[in-house]
């Protein structure tokens, strides 16, 4: 049975406001998510929050309601509780009728299979959670086994980037590592390392990707290092037509994994 919360000094509600801070995140293993449809597909996706907070308005709902029963099923616990809480918690002037505190998941690059797709995505770098975000969701279009994230990335588990996913996050697996240690992990087995620049004369369409295909895109304002872009098997440009001379990290990167994923569909037909 959902317990309620209605005070604002309330020691839980206090200590998942702290969530949206990075060092808090890190010291306590958890994330916040909020919003009916990213914790639907969290639910979908075998994830569960440790503590379910949700508006007394939005109770019935079959949704919610779904989603505090497989909570509490879990081990989990529910809490209803007022608009203003929820919008205290999620830092937002309207925020949706659910929030979701759960423990962070990240994995190690041992505990990924390279063999279980052929496109995976690589971030180096990358410093706007709303472009993490976004990849996320490309990954999860079309199929990549998953994401690394290369080096000083924004956190993947901040309340921005968990929004921008909606709902990604909770579907394609996401792992951390130091540059030396992804490309060794890398080069221990087989996988093409392919490059967003605009310092080369390879048109994107050009060559044949060789599954797995790691996508590699650097920081959103500098690029990728010289001694990063050396160690790629190829460096591949998105043609420019207009006056921008690049296009976001997201898109590029959007770009280029529709491009390999239409190469394999065409090699079936």
């Amino acid at each position: 049975m959902p317990r309620q919360i209605t005070a604002f000094s309330n020691p839980l509600v206090k200590q998942v406001r702290l969530l949206r801070d990075k060092r808090h995140r890190r010291e306590q293993g958890r994330f916040l998510a909020e919003g009916l449809r990213i914790l639907t597909e969290a639910r979908e996706a075998g994830r569960l929050p440790e503590h379910l907070f949700f508006a007394a308005d939005s109770a019935a709902h079959p949704l919610v309601t779904a989603l505090v029963a497989a909570t509490e099923a879990a081990g989990g616990e529910a809490i209803e509780t007022s608009a203003d809480i929820l919008s205290k918690l999620s830092g937002k002037d309207n925020p949706g009728s659910v929030v979701g505190v759960y423990r962070e998941f990240a994995l190690p690059l041992d505990a990924l299979d390279r063999a279980a797709a052929p496109i995976w995505l690589v971030a180096e770098r990358l410093r706007d959670p709303g472009n993490l975000g976004t990849i996320l969701r490309t990954g999860d279009a079309v199929g990549a086994g998953g994401l690394i994230l290369v080096d000083d990335c924004v956190d993947p588990f901040s309340v921005e980037a968990v929004r921008a996913s909606m709902g990604a996050l909770f579907t394609m697996p996401v792992a951390r590592a130091a540059w030396d240690d992804f490309r060794a992990w890398l080069r221990s087995g087989p996988g093409q390392l392919v490059g967003l620049s605009l310092d080369t004369e390879h048109d994107y369409q050009a060559p044949r990707y060789q599954a797995p295909t790691f996508l590699l895109t650097g920081n959103e304002a500098q690029g990728m290092p010289d001694h990063i872009a050396a160690e790629c098997d190829l460096l591949v440009k998105i043609p420019m037509l207009g006056k921008a001379d690049s296009l976001n990290a997201a898109v590029a990167t959007a770009v280029m994994a529709y491009e390999v994923l239409n190469q394999g569909r065409r090699a079936e037909t």
